[in-house]
């Protein structure tokens, strides 16, 4: 696999399950050693980068992240300021600041003083969330950040990501289920199947009919997302199906 993640944009990763999509970010990351080839960030190997140098500039929300047990929120998300700390350097009041800053931006200022435990799903992918943006990195990876949200909190999230792009200009990278959010969100979207780059490019380039029956093994029909203007994909299953008048394909308005 060759691939570019363009500097200050906001990367979708698409596909199957067991597709790769979360091995990739793990390789991307360095927890994962690719057998042969390089992964690099800003013309550097990251496998030779001093592991601190690549915590202050490479953040990673894994898809099932697991807490200390008894620890508050406050505690969990100031775990993100660990790398900006030195051997005997004290917390600052910019630590504390980031801190603050992610909580809110998250919604769970609120919640600071509870125990990650006793949090619900959702709460708890919100706080982990909190965590990654408290570590201020360069680059953010995010798998499945989604996962136990509700449609509104779904959306809060990627708008609150697509803030951060916008704001700090952080390099996004994340990994989504739901093909008509990451195309409505994506500036660049890449789409895997068995492990290899099936495409990559803007949405309305990636998200066709074509590739969603090869990468999902689904007939659908794309149309224009009439609030965004990115594609939107309608699968088509063997039940509930009729033949009215659809809008346009996309390309044909």
């Amino acid at each position: 696999m060759d691939l570019t993640v363009p500097p200050g944009a906001i990367t979708v990763i698409v596909g199957a399950n067991a597709c790769g999509k979360s091995t990739l970010l793990r390789s991307m990351s360095r927890l994962l050693t690719p057998r042969a080839g390089r992964i690099v960030l800003d013309g550097k190997d990251v496998h030779r980068m001093p592991a601190k140098e690549l915590a202050r500039t490479l953040g990673l929300l894994p898809q099932s992240p697991i807490a200390p047990e008894g620890i508050t929120v406050a505690d969990l998300v100031g775990r993100g300021r660990n790398p900006h700390q030195g051997l005997f350097s004290r917390w600052t009041r910019q630590d504390d600041e980031a801190v603050a800053a992610a909580l809110q931006a998250t919604h769970t200022t609120d919640l600071a003083d509870r125990s990650v435990d006793e949090l619900s799903g959702g709460q708890r992918q919100r706080v982990w969330i909190a965590m990654a943006l408290a570590q201020q990195t360069d680059v953010l990876l995010l798998d499945e950040p989604t996962t136990f949200l509700d449609v509104s909190h779904q959306v809060e999230v990627l708008d609150l990501l697509t803030d951060l792009n916008h704001t700090r200009g952080t390099t996004i990278v994340v990994v989504l289920h739901d093909l008509n959010l990451a195309a409505r969100y994506a500036d660049h979207l890449i789409a895997l199947t068995d492990g290899r780059l099936h495409a990559a490019g803007l949405p309305a380039e990636v998200l066709t009919e074509e590739m969603v029956r090869a990468v999902f093994g689904v007939d659908s029909r794309i149309i224009v997302d009439p609030t965004s203007g990115a594609p939107l994909m309608l699968p088509i299953g063997r039940h509930r199906v009729t033949v009215p008048t659809l809008p346009a394909p996309l390309g044909q308005l």
